[in-house]
């Protein structure tokens, strides 16, 4: 995976396992609605997976945590 880097994206998430977790939770439901939050020609990957981590990498997603 060369874009978006690794670095960028563990600044929005905290870990690699989560990170996994909602880019796939995300490719899924490009997949099922085919709704994306960039325009199509905005994307560098052309792959679900890759969008939805573009999409991550540019704030389109965001994180929440919540407090036990």
């Amino acid at each position: 995976m060369i874009y978006p880097s690794i670095d960028k994206l563990l600044n929005v998430v905290s870990s690699k396992y989560e990170l996994v977790h909602i880019a796939a939770r995300r490719s899924k439901e490009i997949k099922e609605t085919n709704h994306l939050q960039m325009p199509a020609n905005k994307y560098v990957s052309k792959k679900n997976i890759g969008r939805a981590l573009e999409e991550i990498a540019e704030g389109y997603i965001k994180v929440m945590y919540v407090d036990e």
